[in-house]
């Protein structure tokens, strides 16, 4: 698949660059999908939440009532669970929601997800740029030039830039990552992929 590549002026530079099939024109596989999105949600979840049961109430100990001849059921303790302010029966405990995917599976939703914005040519390829200082409005117009704007958009960078990150973070449609960074719930949760020249090639060399 070709893609023109575009100045931050949203004008065309000449360049075309062409992406591997082996990455942006596979068989999407909707599972490998959903299973490293399930992971990356699981993964964000703190698992710290916790209720008492009837062993760490701070109740009386006493027997309620003797264990025959009361004309009802035989109850222990107040702590009991069908007691108010008692423990909750089988309440959350903290544990750990992360599980394990193989490598190779991650790789696939990762390039399927890709093939998904290729299909719905929702990639723009722009040359590499830099900004002198953070200016939030001189990103927006970048965007606006690029018609990246205005919809959730996912600028992919070769690597680290402290004044592009800085510059779009109050935008909350846009998100800015480097290349390290690339996960396939981060680009099936955009509409739009901006990626600068050069990231292809670096997803392409890790693959290999």
């Amino acid at each position: 698949m070709k893609l023109s590549v575009y100045k931050i002026d949203g004008t065309a530079s000449g360049k075309e660059v062409v992406l591997d099939d082996a990455i942006f024109g596979i068989e999407p596989n909707d599972h490998a999908i959903y299973l490293d999105v399930k992971q990356y949600l699981a993964n964000q979840r703190q698992g710290t939440h916790k209720s008492k049961d009837r062993s760490e109430i701070a109740h009386s100990t006493k027997k309620m009532g003797r264990q025959k001849g009361g004309g009802g059921a035989r109850h222990g303790s107040i702590k009991a669970g069908i007691y108010v302010g008692g423990g909750r029966i089988f309440g959350p405990q903290p544990r750990d929601y992360r599980f394990k995917l193989n490598k190779k599976l991650k790789q696939l939703a990762r390039n399927s997800a890709f093939t998904y914005k290729a299909q719905e040519e929702a990639i723009t390829m722009v040359e590499p740029f830099a900004m002198d200082a953070p200016k939030t409005k001189d990103f927006i117009k970048i965007l606006d030039a690029l018609k990246a704007n205005g919809r959730k958009t996912l600028v992919i960078l070769p690597e680290n830039s402290n004044n592009i990150f800085l510059s779009s973070r109050n935008l909350p449609e846009v998100k800015v990552i480097t290349v390290d960074e690339i996960n396939t719930y981060t680009i099936m949760n955009a509409n739009h992929l901006v990626m600068v020249d050069g990231v292809q090639d670096i997803i392409a060399e890790r693959q290999k």
